[in-house]
C-alpha cells in the first residue's frame, strides 16, 4: 500500500545532459504543493501486420517522457544574495541567475540551450528518475494569497524503481509572506499605482522534445511571455489603455512584494505592450480592468527580472 502524503521530491541541475546528478534528501529537496506526475506521456505505434483473423493488433510505445507539475512559493532564502532552494529549478527553465552576495540574486530569460535538471519523485518506496528535464512557468500574485511559482517541468524517461525514501531536509525554504496591501507595498503601471487583484506572469516557454536517432532531448526553442493584471479601474486622465493599446506604447510595470530583507521580491517589466482591453469586470460592484501585456526586450534578454533581496 503507498500513501498519497509519502511524496518527495528532489532536484538537482545536471553537469551533462541527461546524465543523473544524484540529488539528495539533505540538500536538494523541494517544497512543493499540488505535485502530480504523468510518468509516461508518448504516444503507441501500431503493429499493423496483416492477419487472417480479427483481433487488436500489438502497439509499442514511443516517444516516451515524463511531465511533472507543481507550485512552488515564492519566497527569497530568507538571507540576501543567497539564491532561494528552488533557483535550479527556474534555472532550468532557460533562465540565468545573477548573485550579488549580500545584496541580491537576480533572474532574467536567456536565449539558447540553457541547463537542465534531473528530478527524483517519489511515492513511497517507489522512485521516478526524470532525467534532462526543463520547463516552464507561471509567476501568480493574488491578493490575499501567498504568490507562486506553478510550474510544468518535463524530461526523460527512466523505469521507476524501489528505493528506500529519502530523508527530506526543507530547512532552506522560507516561510512566505500572504500578498496583501502591507506585505506588498508597490504595484505600479507606467509609473502609476494601482489596487492589484491578481497578476500572473507566463514565461511562455516553448518545451519540445526532441527524439531522433543519435540524440534524445528536451529542449526550450522559443518562449513568448505573458502579462495579465486584473486592477482596480481609474479615471482615464491617469491611465487610459483604450489609448495606450492604439499608440502601441510600451509601460513599465513593477511589483514589490515582501518586507523583511531575504525576502523581498521584485518583479519588473521594463517594456510592456499593452494589448486591446477585452472589457470591464467588477467585484462588489468596483469595476476593474482585466489587463493584458505582451512583455517585449529593450536590449536582449531583458523582458522581465525577478530581483531578490
Amino acid at each position: 500500500m503507498l500513501f498519497w502524503k509519502s511524496k518527495t521530491f528532489l532536484a538537482k541541475l545536471e553537469t551533462s545532459y541527461g546524465v543523473d546528478a544524484v540529488p539528495t534528501g539533505a540538500a536538494n529537496a523541494i517544497l512543493a504543493s499540488n505535485v502530480t506526475l504523468r510518468p509516461m506521456e508518448g504516444e503507441d505505434v501500431e503493429r499493423a501486420n496483416d492477419k487472417p483473423n480479427f483481433g487488436a493488433n500489438p502497439t509499442i510505445p514511443v516517444g516516451i517522457h515524463a511531465v511533472l507539475t507543481f507550485d512552488l512559493e515564492l519566497v527569497g532564502s530568507g538571507t540576501a544574495g543567497t539564491p532561494p532552494a528552488w533557483g535550479p529549478l527556474l534555472r532550468a527553465m532557460n533562465v540565468a541567475e545573477t548573485i550579488d552576495p549580500g545584496n541580491s540574486v537576480t533572474y532574467n530569460p536567456i536565449t539558447g540551450i540553457g541547463e537542465s535538471a534531473c528530478l527524483y519523485f517519489a511515492i513511497g518506496t517507489t522512485r521516478h528518475v526524470i532525467l534532462g528535464a526543463r520547463g516552464t512557468a507561471e509567476l501568480k500574485v493574488s491578493a490575499q494569497g501567498i504568490p507562486m511559482l506553478s510550474c510544468t517541468m518535463t524530461g526523460l524517461f527512466t523505469v521507476p524503481t524501489t528505493a528506500a525514501a529519502p530523508a527530506v531536509d526543507y530547512s532552506a525554504f522560507a516561510d512566505p509572506q500572504v500578498a496583501t496591501n502591507a506585505n506588498t507595498p508597490t504595484f505600479t503601471i507606467g509609473g502609476s499605482d494601482f489596487v492589484l487583484r491578481d497578476l500572473t506572469l507566463n514565461l511562455g516557454n516553448d518545451v519540445q522534445r526532441r527524439f531522433l536517432i543519435g540524440q534524445e532531448a528536451i529542449l526550450i526553442v522559443d518562449k513568448a511571455e505573458t502579462l495579465r493584471a486584473q486592477v482596480e479601474a481609474v479615471s482615464l486622465d491617469t491611465y487610459n489603455p483604450f489609448a495606450i493599446a492604439n499608440a502601441g506604447t510600451r509601460q513599465e510595470i513593477k511589483l514589490v512584494h515582501g518586507t523583511a530583507a531575504g525576502k523581498i521580491v521584485t518583479l519588473d517589466v521594463p517594456a510592456a505592450q499593452q494589448k486591446r482591453p477585452s472589457g470591464y469586470e467588477q467585484q462588489q460592484g468596483i469595476v476593474e480592468w482585466p489587463l493584458d501585456f505582451t512583455p517585449l526586450p529593450t536590449v536582449a534578454n531583458d523582458q522581465w527580472t525577478l530581483t531578490l533581496t
